[in-house]
Formats: C-alpha cells, structure tokens, sequence
C-alpha cells in the first residue's frame, strides 16, 4: 500500500507564488486545501489536481470566522494538517509615509500580519493534538522582511514582523513537534511582483527595471523546505531572481 497523501492548505493559492506552491506540492503527492479571496482563480489551480487530493476553500483572511472554517472544513475533509503555507497577502499604493491613511496601513497588517496569527493559531490546535502528532509552518517573509523599498513602510512593517512570528512560532512550536520556517521572495514574475519589469523606484530616486524570476522555483523551494522530516527545518531561506539590487549597493 502506498503512504497517505500529507494534507497541506496554501492560502492566497489562486495566483502567484500560492498557485506555484500548491501545484509543486500536488505534483509530489500532496493533497492541497486552497485558499484565497476568489473562487474562480482557486477553481483553475484545483482543475490541474486530482480530485481527492483537492479542496477549494475560498477564505477571508481579515475574517476570522471565515479562517475558522477553513481550518475546520480541512480537518473534516482529510482528517489532519501536515503544512501550513501562511502566504496571503497584499501591499499599499506607494505613497509618502505622510500620507498613508490608517485604514491602508489597518488593511495591510489585518492581511499581513494578523491573519498569520490566526491561521498559526488554528495550525498549532489541530498539529498539537493530532496523531501523529506534529506539523510544518510556512511564512512568506519577502525581500523586505530584511530591506525595505521607498514608500513602502505597511508592507516592510509587517514583514519585519512575520520574522517575529515565524521565531516564535518556531521556539514554541518545538513542544509539539511543530516545525516553522520561513522564505523570503524577491522579484518573482507574479501579478504583485511582475511589475517589476517595467521599473520601479530606486532608493537612490530614480526608476529602474529589475530583473525577475518564475514563480515555479519558488514553489520547488517551498516544496523542498516542507518536505524535510520535521526533526529537520529550514528556518529562513531567501530566493530571489539573481540579478535583482538586493545584494550589494547602488
């Protein structure tokens, strides 16, 4: 008899880097809960995977009673959560610090920041009690998790502050065999990311292209840190398209 497929859930897995990861873990076997905002982009990923292996979950992430369900309609379904990919998540229009309005800088830290949080939170119940007992976590960092862009600070706030969850998470996480990592993701070709091709400020002022990768290799990433034996953990990776301004100056 083969294995049982692990069970992961991948929220933001409609598009992008979500979509990347849900389909390199279906490919190795996986069964994938995806979640996003948007049933129909959540459709299309789950027409590419077996039909036992996938559940479409379409999830508020500011919502906590809609995250609830997500992690109750998984644990009705297949019976236990092997991997949790907190990857949802959104930027603000780049404006001046000055002139961010609180209800910006609310919506990106209720999406970055807080529905991690909640979804962690909801990981740790069902990883801690099940049998075998256990789980892995992994946080979307970002590149600005380490170094911001210009008028950037809702964004490079909160993924500063996803470092800080994925610590703790990975300290407290050890009393349940809950493993907790995390990837940092530069430039890859995605609706969010994609816009770098056409120029983006620099810290200098001026505007440039940059170079970009595709979101395929972030999902093999992804793959490759959730397929470790949880006495192993990859706590932070970074990768990013090679010829992106991130490493060195000017």
């Amino acid at each position: 008899m083969s294995e049982p497929s692990r069970i992961a859930i991948v929220t933001g897995a409609g598009t992008g880097v979500g979509r990347a990861s849900a389909l390199a873990l279906a490919g190795a076997g996986w069964s994938v809960v995806l979640s996003g905002r948007r049933r129909q982009p959540l459709d299309e990923v789950a027409a590419e995977i077996p039909a036992e292996r996938v559940l479409v979950v379409p999830t508020d992430v500011t919502d906590p009673d809609s995250i609830a369900g997500l992690f109750a309609q998984t644990v009705e379904r297949f019976g236990r959560l092997d991997l949790l990919f907190n990857n949802a998540g959104i930027g603000a229009p780049p404006v001046p610090l000055e002139d961010l309005p609180l209800e910006t800088w609310r919506g990106v830290v209720d999406t970055n920041l807080t529905a991690i949080f909640l979804c962690t939170q909801h990981a740790f119940r069902i990883m801690r009690d099940q049998s075998p007992r256990g789980g892995r976590i992994i946080n979307n960092g970002s590149i600005s998790a380490h170094a911001p862009r210009p008028n950037s600070i809702a964004y490079t706030a909160t993924k500063h502050a996803v470092t800080g969850i994925t610590k703790s998470t990975s300290l407290d996480g050890r009393a349940y065999d809950i493993a907790c990592g995390q990837i940092d993701i530069g430039n890859a070709d995605t609706p969010m990311g994609g816009k770098m091709k056409a120029g983006v400020p620099q810290a200098d002022g001026s505007v440039r292209a940059e170079a970009v990768m595709h979101p395929d290799h972030v999902g093999q990433a992804v793959l490759s840190m959730a397929s470790l034996p949880l006495e192993a953990n990859v706590q932070f990776m970074t990768v990013m398209a090679t010829k992106m301004p991130f490493v060195g100056r000017g």
